[in-house]
């Protein structure tokens, strides 16, 4: 499951399905932010400060998410990973590493940040999942200080994290969806 950015659609990642699972063995899943903003485009939640996303639209998000997510696995009885671009990777963070929410078998995160927000717990003491993380040295819409946040956090939870910089901006690099290919597949 990719979860996209602010501003896009469910469409914006459906390409990287066929990037990190060229045979199409696996079930891809790309859904839509519930949320309609300015300047346009679907939205998660509401951002006022970068790491913080609103408590009440990222709470209500996090539901409705969170019911999708769990009716769609038990649905597919399958093992699954969750992965998205700048809000979408703090959805996955979300969504994968909440107290509480089943695990996925891996976690993919572009150019985001793990969320601070009221009422929300991580849960970083069970197994944890394989984790990838993505982001350009030349970021200035979520700096680079966030993924490296995210890898010390979650590495020194005892997570295995592959991390790649690459000298992008917001964006993520080719390169690195190349070297995911293989970690995917056997991840899951």
């Amino acid at each position: 499951m990719l979860f996209h950015g602010r501003g896009a659609d469910e469409l914006d990642l459906f390409p990287l399905l066929d990037e990190l699972d060229p045979e199409r063995r696996l079930l891809g899943v790309t859904p839509r932010g519930p949320l309609a903003l300015p300047p346009g485009g679907a939205h998660w939640y509401v951002l006022w400060r970068l790491g913080y996303p609103d408590p009440a639209t990222f709470t209500a998000t996090y539901e409705v998410a969170s019911a999708w997510l769990d009716e769609l696995v038990v649905e597919h009885a399958l093992p699954f990973a969750l992965g998205g671009f700048s809000q979408g990777a703090v959805m996955s963070y979300a969504l994968g590493l909440g107290r509480g929410r089943p695990r996925p078998a891996a976690l993919l995160a572009f150019s985001g940040f793990v969320p601070t927000v009221d009422g929300f717990e991580l849960d970083l003491e069970d197994s944890l999942p394989p984790v990838a993380i993505g982001h350009g040295v030349h970021d200035q819409v979520i700096g680079v200080e966030w993924g490296r946040r995210a890898r010390d956090l979650l590495t020194g939870a005892g997570a295995d994290v592959l991390y790649r910089e690459y000298p992008l901006p917001h964006a993520i690099d080719p390169r690195f969806l190349a070297d995911l290919r293989p970690w995917l597949a056997e991840a899951l």
